[in-house]
């Protein structure tokens, strides 16, 4: 498997950063690192669900379109979505119109609208592994699709009724949201570089 790759700055990355311009941005300055707050991990969880079957590249072209779509994640205004709402969501070529995706993001705003200020930020972190349990990958061969701690994760939120959410979708939020640091050893970025 590929290991940390030169991009046209001559510094090295992860491959799958080299890919496209919008890739290199986004590896460049938020995947991997810290992200905190509910709505903001809302957000994350739900573009991750909707990623699902899908290439990153698709649901990062359409990012600001999803916030806008869904009044930019904010818990409170999403739980309050109606079945018009509902329909246009599913009629906006702004967003994947996967109706299961949609109604699961609704589902689970009106859900997390029950839980305390903090507690879907202090769940997800609550998941992080110990840096210093985990070795650098040297290669993508060495990032793994799920861990222990992304199934528990899975498993925790959907015993608390979020839906859309396995252990490749946690585990794939633990890495964008800086839960572990996957990017290569030699990657400029990793430990937030």
């Amino acid at each position: 498997m590929s290991g940390a790759r030169p991009a046209a700055d001559g510094r090295l990355r992860c491959p799958w950063g080299l890919a496209t311009e919008d890739y290199l941005t986004y590896h460049d300055t938020e995947w991997g690192r810290p992200v905190r707050g509910d709505d903001a991990l809302f957000e994350r969880l739900c573009l991750e669900a909707f990623q699902s079957g899908l290439s990153w590249l698709t649901i990062l072209r359409r990012r600001e379109g999803f916030r806008s779509a869904f009044a930019g994640f904010s818990i409170p205004a999403v739980a309050e979505f109606t079945d018009t709402d509902r329909e246009r969501l599913l009629a906006d070529p702004g967003i994947i119109r996967n109706r299961a995706k949609v109604d699961a993001t609704l589902a689970n705003a009106k859900v997390l609208a029950g839980w305390e200020k903090g507690e879907l930020d202090a769940l997800i972190w609550s998941y992080a592994p110990d840096p210093a349990a985990r070795p650098a990958p040297r290669t993508l061969g060495d990032v793994p699709a799920v861990t222990p701690g992304s199934t528990a994760l899975a498993k925790e939120l959907k015993k608390r009724s979020i839906r859309f959410v396995g252990p490749t979708t946690a585990y794939a939020l633990m890495q964008a949201c800086g839960l572990v640091d996957d990017h290569l050893a030699d990657c400029v970025a990793r430990g937030g570089g």
